[in-house]
């Protein structure tokens, strides 16, 4: 038995398809077979049923895989480890990010840090809060930017910085604003749930937003377009074409032009803000990494972002 064995076996209960696991794993599928044929005859158990199309794991073979994938992770720890004590920043890192993040804080710290670390090759992929959590228990992906808390015993949460929500609108907010001239602030309640757009199902962002406005209480007036938005930037296009209301994070308000940034208002105190961590799987142990990645981010994010103020979290 050998560790390529145990990538392959892995790799096939990946992709359900012997040719598809060789071509990840860059041998030929006859190399694959013959390697898993032979480590089938040393455990004396059949783990691929290969009758099926696309190929399952036999009820033992599923035992099998699930102990590969602890001792490929765990050998892999052992380079890690070494690297770790060297204080070596080198290697490759997945990384994934919410997609209400990533357009805005990637290009403010990315550059610097990629040449900062030439060693580093970085994979970065934009998923939502329930893919990241799945890929980072799963090891699939070594680390995630994303909003907390999640809750999940399995994973660590290192707070970045703290994120304001401000509403978006280009026109005014409701007749009860319009009569308050000097009003400065905005109440969740003052929003008209009729005019108010959002993020697709699957954003955090979303179940933030629905929660602070209460929506599941209040009930949406019929209407002859429901367009739920799949970007910020989509989200922003939308209000302003149909005199709607948005909720933006502090972040993306940063990129706004100085015509929208008129139609910006802020919560009254405690204002409602959200938490922005570097989040990994509990036993991961690149903490060299960990510890670049989170230098370089505080030192591009706004000083009064990362200290938490009074604020009502989301």
């Amino acid at each position: 038995m050998n560790l390529h064995q145990l990538e392959y076996i892995v790799a096939i209960d990946k992709h359900k398809h012997f040719v598809r696991a060789a071509e990840a794993c860059f041998v030929t599928q006859a190399t694959l077979s013959m390697m898993i044929k032979k480590l089938e005859e040393e455990l004396n158990v059949i783990i691929f049923d290969r009758s099926k199309q696309p190929v399952i794991a036999t009820e033992i073979g599923e035992i099998v895989i699930k102990q590969a994938k602890i001792i490929l992770s765990e050998s892999k720890k052992l380079v890690e480890l070494i690297k770790d004590e060297k204080k070596e920043v080198s290697g490759e890192i997945k990384l994934g990010i919410i997609p209400t993040v990533a357009p805005y804080l990637l290009p403010l710290f990315l550059n610097n840090f990629l040449k900062k670390y030439p060693k580093i090759l970085v994979k970065i992929n934009e998923f939502t809060t329930d893919q990241l959590i799945e890929k980072l228990i799963t090891q699939e992906i070594d680390m995630a930017i994303l909003a907390t808390p999640l809750g999940n015993q399995h994973l660590l949460e290192i707070p970045l910085y703290y994120e304001k929500l401000l509403v978006y609108t280009p026109s005014k907010i409701n007749q009860n604003i319009d009569n308050q001239k000097d009003k400065k602030y905005i109440l969740p309640e003052d929003i008209d749930v009729n005019k108010l757009w959002l993020l697709e199902e699957g954003h955090c962002l979303r179940s933030q937003i629905v929660n602070l406005c209460e929506l599941k209480k209040q009930t949406k007036m019929p209407n002859n377009l429901e367009y739920n938005a799949g970007s910020i930037e989509t989200l922003i296009k939308m209000t302003e074409i149909n005199d709607g209301i948005t909720i933006l994070p502090e972040l993306a308000v940063s990129n706004l032009n100085e015509n929208q940034l008129k139609y910006i208002y802020p919560f009254k105190t405690p204002e409602p803000a959200r938490e922005i961590s570097i989040v990994t799987y509990q036993y991961y142990i690149k903490n060299t990494f960990i510890n670049a990645l989170k230098a370089e981010i505080l030192a591009v994010i706004p000083k009064k972002m990362v200290n938490k103020k009074e604020s009502i979290s989301l």
